[in-house]
């Protein structure tokens, strides 16, 4: 009787026995199991190798019905993906690891379920899945496997409750679009107040820097106006001590005068006679007239 060969793939690792006591855990390769026997007589231990899986896998529990903390009945499938890390725990620790993680998470999603209302279950779907994920993972490590992940896969409701359920979740769509429209609404409004604001805030300093030039350039002109007069006081102040001190320029002023008003053929000059000095053309009472 010729010994048999073993091959290992990488997908897979085997825990090698002989007598029933396990003696190594093999990896991927090949490997000779020797005979146990010749013609009837015991000449070896007897050998037996168990191989294990240790490729990820997907576990599906499908339509659990569990009911909810308010006493609704809902139907629940989870998928949980897992991988056997320690081939040694997941066949001495357990009879089925597979059987034994199905009942771990069974009882796990039935524990949140159990805690959570209909509502929170709506709103915070996630929730079953890291309850299931947290309670699970530690259990199976004892039994070597690790979980990657626990996802609710399909929540399914009563007939009746799932007709409610649509219409309370359209309800609510339509009264957060209404309050997101009314926050817009508002902040339009609020952005258009304080651009008004800004805008007659802007036209009352442009009306305050116009008052303050328009009265900057009246001062401006009533000082020059002023300097003027003063200049003009000024001149004549000069011009009459002038005439006063030199007689003879007021003179000159006259000549020139009389001049201007020579040029002019409708000009007419009055002067005085003294009554005691008769003359041509003397009207009786000293008054005398020329052209």
């Amino acid at each position: 009787m010729a010994a048999r060969e073993l091959i290992i793939k990488d997908t897979h690792r085997a825990l090698w026995y002989e007598d029933g006591v396990l003696v190594h855990e093999h990896g991927a390769g090949r490997y000779r199991i020797p005979r146990s026997k010749v013609l009837g007589f015991r000449i070896g231990p007897s050998v037996e190798v168990a191989l294990v899986d240790v490729r990820e896998r997907d576990l599906t529990l499908k339509g659990q019905e569990i009911l909810t903390s308010d006493k609704v009945a809902i139907r629940v499938s989870i998928i949980v993906q897992f991988r056997v890390t320690d081939v040694r725990a997941a066949l001495h620790e357990t009879a089925d690891y597979e059987d034994r993680l199905y009942s771990d998470v069974q009882l796990a999603a039935r524990r949140s379920l159990a805690s959570m209302t209909l509502e929170e279950i709506l709103t915070n779907r996630t929730r079953l899945s890291e309850d299931i994920l947290k309670d699970v993972k530690e259990a199976a490590a004892t039994y070597g496997v690790g979980i990657l992940r626990a996802d609710v896969k399909d929540l399914i409701f009563p007939g009746n409750l799932q007709e409610i359920m649509n219409r309370v979740l359209a309800t609510e769509r339509l009264s957060e679009a209404q309050l997101v429209e009314a926050r817009t609404k508002a902040e339009v409004q609020r952005i258009e107040a304080r651009a008004a604001i800004e805008s007659s805030r802007e036209r009352a300093e442009a009306q305050a820097q116009e008052s303050r030039r328009t009265a900057e350039v009246e001062a401006e002109v009533e000082r020059i106006r002023a300097a003027a007069q003063v200049a003009a006081l000024e001149s004549k102040r000069e011009s009459a001590e002038a005439y006063a001190r030199h007689p003879a320029l007021l003179r000159l002023e006259e000549l020139d005068a009389l001049k201007e008003l020579a040029r002019s053929a409708n000009a007419r000059i009055y002067i005085g006679f003294d009554k005691h000095m008769p003359a041509d053309g003397d009207d009786g009472e000293g008054r005398g007239r020329a052209k």
